[in-house]
């Protein structure tokens, strides 16, 4: 297989564009679904808008995207935080970060498996993170997050006869919009964070599209279900946000 398309959620900005642009320069074709217009422009690069708290919307979009384009590779990247104390949470907030955590996903890679399947080719890759392991004010996400890693684990099994691998990518703290919109940029507060990780410093976008970068390489069939943390040392001790 000489053509490679990738799909990434949230590829608008932040880990979805650097790693949609380094995608483009190996010669991919890089389809971006975001609720906004990218901050970036290729002429290999494909947008959709749509919003991936909208089950509904997704799935008219994945069928769109699956009509138009041989999907090879699958990155959903996009996620929310939706911060809260546990007595401050709503079910909502369980709600809806289930459905972009783990329906979105859900609905795209199926649209895209008979494809895949029919080439005997996948990578499919989740945006995971170290919340995963517990943050306080983080009941939704961490929870979502943690879901990520069980339903990538068992789609690997499932797909692994097909020639797909799945994996996915859990960052600790890094400087995106995200992270800014919890944590001011350039605070006291963000300052005192980077000492607290064993590295000493915060994770860059690139950081974390190396990780994927590897995971996307067509070389890499022997390895799948895994959960590799980039987060600075931060999994291996505690560390509060």
């Amino acid at each position: 297989m000489n053509k490679y398309t990738a799909v990434i959620t949230g590829g608008s900005k932040g880990i979805g564009a650097d790693l949609g642009q380094r995608l483009i320069v190996k010669g991919y074709d890089v389809v971006s679904l975001s609720r906004g217009a990218p901050e970036w422009s290729d002429a290999r690069l494909h947008h959709v808008e749509v919003d991936l708290l909208d089950a509904a919307a997704t799935e008219q979009a994945a069928c769109e995207i699956a009509a138009a384009h041989n999907v090879t590779h699958f990155v959903h990247n996009a996620g929310i935080i939706w911060p809260n104390l546990v007595e401050e949470v709503n079910a909502s907030d369980l709600t809806g970060l289930t459905q972009i955590h783990l329906g979105a996903p859900l609905i795209l890679l199926q649209a895209f498996l008979p494809v895949m399947k029919a080439n005997h080719f996948g990578r499919v890759m989740f945006n995971g993170s170290r919340a995963a392991l517990g943050v306080p004010t983080r009941t939704a996400y961490s929870a979502t997050k943690a879901g990520i890693i069980g339903m990538a684990r068992t789609w690997a099994l499932e797909l692994a006869p097909h020639g797909i691998t799945v994996n996915v990518v859990s960052p600790g703290p890094v400087q995106t919009d995200n992270f800014w919109d919890i944590i001011p940029k350039g605070s006291e507060r963000e300052a005192d964070l980077a000492k607290r990780i064993p590295v000493g410093r915060l994770g860059t976008t690139r950081d974390i599209s190396n990780a994927f970068m590897f995971f996307c390489d067509p070389e890499n069939s022997f390895v799948t279900g895994q959960n590799l943390f980039v987060c600075g040392g931060g999994s291996v001790g505690a560390l509060s946000l």
